[in-house]
């Protein structure tokens, strides 16, 4: 029998490769490599200072508090959860250097904090607000029901774990990275646009195309398993991931009447949960599943932010400064 993506075990060599997607997202995630040192926040303190209201700067407290603990949540997913399960080895190196980018994204919120919040008091604030701050709280409570049913798990050895593994990676994907990251780096943009933080801004677009990243590998790895086991793809998963996204917007729009709780002007928590939904839809695209909530864009700036100016950045940038990947790999060629 051919053997498969969730098989147990651990496939050690790259020849013959069987999934040379997974291999292609490593090289091009190498050649989005970057550095927090690149990162200038010293413009944003004078607007932090003098040019925003104290409800801006309410909504910026809250994002950098959830920012804190976000990705950590994210990396230690990835270590206890999924690298193990994903049996080939061109995967497992995407794995690898999207555990980098995630270490680098907290670095990155790290050096947000101590620039935005340098009273120390108010940094431990931030540090601990997934527990003292409700709408942040409930974010966390989502993310550990979804991905830790597997945490127990060392093998998928059958279908109902392999199911579990796939609602894990989902959550991961769909929720947590292609919702709740999505929202933030809309309040970034919405703010980036009134010509506000543009430090925060520019950091964000790094950590835009790395998060996009990996969203494509991990829908890449749930299209894979679809594509080998058909059978998991049932009415009861799809019911799953509906009820789970369903979740996903209540929480996140639970963070927006805080966030947005001093009065922001051009914001509302409902044009935040339209944009959740329209996000939504996108990831059930994503996942060959029916779009459910038939919700559009409501945010111009977050239009062009996807057709213009992710591609203008990273234009730039890549003819300016990108590690090279050298040499040229034969998929089909065997030890």
């Amino acid at each position: 029998m051919t053997s498969q993506l969730l098989d147990p075990g651990y496939a050690l060599t790259l020849r013959p490769m069987r999934y040379p997607a997974f291999y292609e997202m490593y090289r091009a995630a190498i050649r989005n490599t970057w550095t927090v040192d690149e990162v200038d926040f010293t413009p944003d303190l004078n607007d932090l200072n003098d040019k925003m209201s104290p409800a801006e700067r309410h909504l910026i407290q809250r994002l950098v508090a959830f920012f804190a603990t976000g990705d950590t949540i994210v990396a230690n997913n990835l270590v206890l959860n999924l690298y193990q399960h994903v049996n080939a080895p061109e995967a497992r190196m995407y794995l690898s250097r999207q555990l980098y980018e995630e270490a680098l994204h907290v670095q990155f919120y790290l050096t947000l904090l101590d620039t935005y919040i340098p009273d120390p008091g108010e940094r431990h604030k931030a540090f601990v607000a997934i527990e003292a701050i409700p709408s942040i709280r409930a974010k966390g409570e989502f993310c550990f029901k979804w991905i830790d049913s597997i945490q127990h798990l060392r093998h998928l050895g059958n279908r109902e774990q392999r199911r579990q593994f796939l609602l894990n990676l989902i959550c991961f994907a769909a929720c947590i990275e292609g919702l709740f990251f999505y929202a933030a780096f809309a309040y970034v943009y919405y703010l980036r646009s009134r010509g506000l933080l543009h430090g925060l801004a520019s950091g964000t677009n790094w950590v835009f195309r790395d998060e996009s990243g990996h969203m494509a590998f991990a829908f890449e790895v749930v299209r894979t398993v679809r594509a080998e086991e058909p059978e998991l793809f049932d009415d009861a998963l799809h019911a799953q991931v509906g009820q789970m996204l369903d979740e996903a917007i209540a929480c996140e729009t639970q963070f927006a009447q805080d966030v947005l709780s001093g009065g922001v002007a051009g914001l509302s928590v409902k044009d935040m949960r339209q944009y959740l939904q329209y996000c939504a839809d996108q990831r059930l695209a994503q996942l060959e599943l029916p779009k459910k909530y038939g919700a559009s864009n409501p945010f111009d700036f977050m239009d062009l932010q996807d057709v213009q100016e992710i591609t203008n950045f990273f234009e730039r940038r890549v003819s300016a400064y990108q590690v090279g990947v050298q040499g040229e790999v034969a998929f089909d060629i065997a030890f």
